[in-house]
């Protein structure tokens, strides 16, 4: 099985770090489990313009490929203006509309203000939901008080034990899915 964390974001590190974290928490939890963490900051993707994925010849494709052979995925995104980033939703944008078929798809936020967690709620999770995936309900809202402000690690242990609690959501979500299909 394979889960792949999406870094969203083209400034900074912190949302980077808090999907790394869920990644690395399932990795313990299941020692056979693949991750990968796709990090936007280090892609350039086109502009979604209604092409098919074909037409690009930049990473767009293997960027939505990584996504598409996925088993499971958590998308990580700042909120930026009461808003996911533009950066994932131009990735979103590329994709097909099956393309989390079957897919606990978990989301990780990070933002300045506590109320900042809505948008999740509000956005991130109907376009998920567009795109047939399963979004489990542990999902997690970092506020940046929460990283140190040299290292970025999280340093809040109930923030710490929650990114935990949805790498182990997802796992055992993607792992029923998985046997309830194989009937």
């Amino acid at each position: 099985m394979k889960l792949v964390g999406v870094s969203g974001t083209l400034a900074g590190g912190k949302t980077a770090k808090a999907v790394y974290d869920v990644l690395e928490a399932a990795s313990l939890m299941d020692r056979s489990l693949k991750t990968e963490l796709i990090d936007l900051r280090d892609y350039e993707l086109s502009f979604a313009d209604g092409s098919p994925l074909a037409y690009f010849d930049d990473d767009t494709w293997p960027v939505a490929d990584k996504i598409l052979s996925a088993d499971c995925l958590v998308l990580g995104t700042p909120i930026y203006q009461a808003s996911i980033s533009g950066v994932l939703k131009n990735l979103l944008d590329h994709l097909p509309e099956y393309a989390f078929k079957n897919k606990v798809t978990g989301i990780v936020a990070t933002g300045l203000s506590e109320k900042h967690f809505l948008v999740t709620e509000y956005q991130l999770k109907p376009i998920l939901s567009y795109f047939k995936g399963l979004v489990p309900t542990g999902n997690v809202f970092v506020q940046n008080d929460c990283f140190d402000l040299e290292s970025e690690e999280i340093i809040d242990k109930l923030v710490a034990k929650r990114l935990q609690n949805l790498a182990d959501e997802i796992l055992f979500l993607q792992q029923s899915i998985n046997g309830r299909m194989k009937r």
